[in-house]
């Protein structure tokens, strides 16, 4: 969710946090820092101003102040939708405690909704779906589903991607506004609302032959319980295939964007580890970021 997206209730705080709003756009952190704490003079329990007001520290290279700023939303902010946490975790290596919360991802592509295809396919170049279907050729070129399940199904690039290989295809996301895209386009057989975990907990065992994750799990911190539980719902074998962002040290790492990215090691892993056999695992540029492709992966694998 955007801080500005919500008013304090306070004309004048709300002034002054847009103005500061402004001013931290424009690149002086000082002034930002000095209004957004007369706001919360003025409204001291509105997380969006200490949102702001650690970011505001933090480009002042104030980590400390920073640090403090988002402990403090933390606490105003249980159900954690603006990621303060996470940004906590991202200040202090990136540690993988603080998995982004469903209140947090829901808000987050609810707001993106509007402009999401555009942004990711026109800025981004956002090209995960048709690798994933690249790679599905390789290891299964002439093989047709008959039941697909897209985790994390955004607008539905994915579905409508994958809808001629398979008999139907089933969606989830947390995003409301994700699922009405999504069922639009009339790829899918159902689309519902739910999380990734609640979505494969509530289907029943070996109830899909394909499972699909396009840059799903890149919001995820430890993959071994959602891809055991993905285990569960595929047949004997049924496929795996999804994108990821790539980590070249850490097992698990916490980005800047606020995505994590895995390596390769510990994608193996975690297939072992939920009895899945890995077929293909290949790097790919899934998008660009400020217009140099971003490490990911392409993974394919396979219930026995």
């Amino acid at each position: 969710m955007k801080p500005s997206s919500q008013s304090s209730g306070d004309l004048l705080a709300d002034r002054r946090f847009a103005y500061a709003e402004t001013l931290l756009a424009e690149g002086d952190a000082e002034a930002a820092a000095d209004l957004l704490e007369q706001t919360l003079e003025r409204v001291p329990a509105w997380v969006p101003a200490w949102m702001m007001l650690a970011h505001a520290e933090e480009r002042r290279g104030r980590r400390e102040a920073a640090t403090e700023a988002f402990r403090q939303a933390a606490t105003l902010d249980p159900s954690g939708i603006f990621g303060a946490t996470l940004h906590l975790a991202r200040l202090h290596g990136g540690t993988i405690e603080a998995d982004l919360s469903d209140a947090y991802v829901t808000a987050l592509f609810d707001d993106y909704a509007p402009r999401f295809e555009r942004h990711l396919i026109d800025t981004l170049g956002y090209d995960g779906p048709a690798l994933i279907l690249a790679a599905l050729d390789e290891t299964a070129a002439t093989r047709r589903f008959s039941a697909a399940l897209d985790l994390g199904c955004g607008s539905g690039l994915m579905g409508k991607t994958i809808r001629t290989r398979v008999d139907f295809v089933d969606g989830l996301d947390l995003s409301p506004a994700m699922v009405a895209l999504a069922t639009a386009t009339g790829a899918y057989r159902q689309v519902v609302a739910e999380s990734v975990e609640a979505g494969l907990r509530r289907r029943a065992a070996a109830s899909y032959d394909l499972v699909l994750a396009a840059d799903v799990f890149v919001y995820v911190g430890a993959l071994d319980r959602v891809v055991a539980d993905v285990a569960r719902v595929l047949t004997s074998g049924g496929l795996l295939a999804f994108s990821i962002e790539e980590s070249q040290g850490d097992a698990i790492r916490l980005n800047d964007s606020l995505r994590y990215a895995h390596s390769r090691v510990y994608v193996a892993e975690v297939m072992a580890g939920a009895g899945l056999a890995l077929d293909t695992m290949h790097a790919a540029a899934i998008r660009r970021e400020h217009g140099v492709g971003s490490p990911g992966l392409v993974v394919v694998a396979h219930k026995d």
